[in-house]
């Protein structure tokens, strides 16, 4: 059994999701084929295929089309890795063109002991600085603003930051609840409409 499943133009995780459906649909041993424009697409094909037990192979047929083949064979098919799989791929997925956004809604990263969190946030704010692909937005809001205003022990990171070009907001109400107003000491002062405009533009949201 052969099948060709054209996949091209689709945006993440499109491509999984119907290869994992048409894979699990074959009722014998065969290929199949998944058409995509992208190497993400491929990358992401070729995880799923390997967790749910298949041979995967891709090639570059030209600039912007691949193949991906998945060597369906029943006797391997672990489809509850292949869920596992095609979730994280689910979560991990962008929409082109969207803007990735970090929130920090609060001093301390998880709850329990606010020392812990206070060192556990700081650590969070300076390993964004080594990611590879650095955020397009901060928005820091209700406690969060604490982190953006003078005396906050990652300002030097966020200042790093913002120098790259991650743009970093803070919520004016926020700052004037707090009585830190005059002691912003990194990015620029927003209000809760282009709160809620970034959030709802996002292709991925972090939050710590």
């Amino acid at each position: 059994m052969n099948q060709t499943l054209d996949c091209m133009g689709l945006a993440c995780p499109q491509p999984v999701i119907n290869a994992k459906k048409a894979a699990e649909a074959f009722t014998e041993d065969g290929t199949l084929t998944i058409l995509v424009d992208n190497d993400i697409a491929v990358k992401n094909l070729t995880k799923l295929g390997g967790s749910m037990g298949f041979k995967v192979e891709s090639r570059k047929k030209g600039e912007g089309a691949f193949e991906v083949d998945f060597d369906v064979k029943l006797s391997v098919l672990d489809k509850d890795k292949g869920d596992a799989a095609a979730e994280e791929i689910a979560a991990s997925c962008t929409i082109p063109g969207a803007k990735s956004v970090v929130v920090l809604s609060s001093r301390f990263m998880g709850t329990g002991d606010e020392k812990l969190g206070a060192a556990l946030m700081k650590a969070f704010i300076y390993a964004l600085t080594n990611l590879g692909s650095l955020p397009d937005t901060i928005l820091a809001y209700n406690g969060g603003a604490y982190i953006t205003t003078e005396g906050s022990d990652s300002l030097e990171d966020l200042k790093a930051l913002e120098k790259a070009g991650v743009e970093i907001k803070t919520c004016g109400t926020c700052l004037d609840f707090y009585g830190l107003k005059e002691k912003l000491a990194v990015g620029s002062v927003t209000n809760m409409y282009d709160i809620v405009e970034t959030l709802a533009g996002a292709g991925r949201i972090i939050r710590p």
